[in-house]
């Protein structure tokens, strides 16, 4: 037996002699990416020939199952080399991404024998009809894409695959508030193949970006590429989306006028917000996001009409951002439910209050609040939101959790 070993860090060395001590010929031992790049180029320097020769006389190749070293053209290289390919796979997404390409996920700490062992067969990627949630919010800074993200922390946490996707045209900012590189294919990428039929489940698998549970399609470089995401590319890439994730959490732009359909002389012509428009149609829930202050209010009373229009049939669930008595005055969320409640016809309104440390902490490290911050109040009322105005039950772990504490309590009161 001849294997190849492409994993990062100490504990490659450990694998490999691991492999050595059950009498397997190691051929190497490389980065996890190295494959996957020799594969794409094995002309580039003479060590990338000759680890793709060790390639082609190797058993298996044992590699971290990661977004950018298991990829597509890896597995089809293999496929032809009959190379069996051993995934080694820590997390939730790297297991997703494994039973994308049609491969049997491993843990590192498997035994060498069932390593090597090849499965009776290989389970299909079989994955259920997601939703869309767009996330959306009048003018201004009412904190839309700080609530995508934290949403998708939330139901991330609930034990669901969940993506983050940036489809913003005005001001994408996904990338930059979560220290993520916004010069990968990304969300456009998506629409592109979209566009040609050709987008898949291990498309979206390999060029999303990780961001501890939840994938993340980041959004444009360059706000100048709008028409990149057109009408018909957002709403087919986000139908694949469906078979991806459980929830595909949408960040998308304010803006919702159609005044440029009336200034264009081309019928067919690229329109900037078509994205979101696009988005809201093909949302399954709308998350309103609303500013905690009279402007805020205000802006998003004007917007509601059109917000309803868009989204047609799908429901709408407000959120009330950055809640604070200083901006209104006593009792600040009671004013603001009767003025949404009057103009809007808004009953159901959930409220997030206004946390600076969490948030100036998330700013300074580029990472989601419920990273940085799990104590904050902002993740604890996302949570709030995802089992109350959602629809998503808690993990089965947390019930019985609260029922022993609850049991423990009696016995000492």
């Amino acid at each position: 037996m001849r294997a190849v070993v492409a994993v990062d860090g100490r504990r490659a060395e450990e694998i490999a002699q691991r492999l050595r001590d059950d009498d397997v010929d190691v051929r190497a031992v490389v980065a996890a990416t190295r494959p996957a790049a020799v594969v794409l180029d094995a002309l580039s320097t003479p060590e990338a020939a000759e680890l793709l020769a060790e390639l082609s006389r190797a058993d298996a190749l044992i590699i971290d199952a990661r977004g950018a070293s298991l990829t597509a053209d890896l597995v089809s290289a293999c496929d032809r080399l009959g190379v069996r390919i051993v995934p080694l796979c820590d997390r939730a997404t790297d297991r997703r991404l494994a039973a994308s390409l049609g491969l049997v996920p491993r843990d590192r700490d498997t035994s060498v024998t069932e390593l090597l062992t090849a499965p009776a067969d290989r389970p299909p990627a079989t994955f259920s009809r997601g939703r869309i949630i767009a996330v959306w919010g009048a003018p201004g800074s009412p904190g839309r894409t700080t609530v995508a993200i934290e949403l998708a922390c939330a139901l991330a946490a609930a034990v669901r695959r969940v993506a983050l996707i940036d489809a913003d045209t005005h001001a994408p900012s996904v990338a930059l508030a979560t220290g993520l590189a916004d010069e990968g294919p990304g969300f456009a990428a998506a629409c592109r193949q979209a566009d040609r039929g050709a987008l898949t489940v291990a498309e979206l698998t390999r060029i999303a970006c990780t961001l501890g549970e939840v994938d993340v399609l980041t959004g444009l470089n360059r706000p100048g590429r709008w028409p990149e995401l057109s009408h018909p590319r957002v709403a087919a890439a986000l139908e694949v989306c469906r078979d991806w994730v459980d929830d595909a959490v949408v960040d998308v732009a304010a803006p919702l006028e159609r005044d440029e359909e009336i200034m264009s002389d081309l019928v067919d012509g690229p329109r900037r917000n078509a994205a979101t428009h696009a988005t809201l149609a093909s949302a399954d829930v709308v998350v309103a996001v609303v500013a905690s202050d009279p402007v805020g209010v205000a802006r998003f009373v004007r917007a509601w009409p059109d917000l309803r229009a868009a989204a047609g049939s799908a429901p709408v669930r407000v959120i009330v951002n950055k809640t604070r008595a200083g901006a209104l005055g006593v009792d600040a969320r009671g004013q603001v439910r009767r003025t949404l409640e009057r103009y809007t016809g808004a009953s159901e309104v959930s409220f997030v209050p206004w946390d600076v440390r969490g948030t100036d902490a998330a700013m300074l490290a580029a990472r989601p609040i419920a990273h940085v911050a799990p104590r904050s109040a902002i993740p604890a009322a996302m949570r709030r939101l995802v089992t109350e105005s959602l629809a998503v039950p808690l993990p089965a772990e947390v019930p019985a959790r609260r029922a022993v504490l609850r049991r423990r309590l009696a016995r000492t009161a």
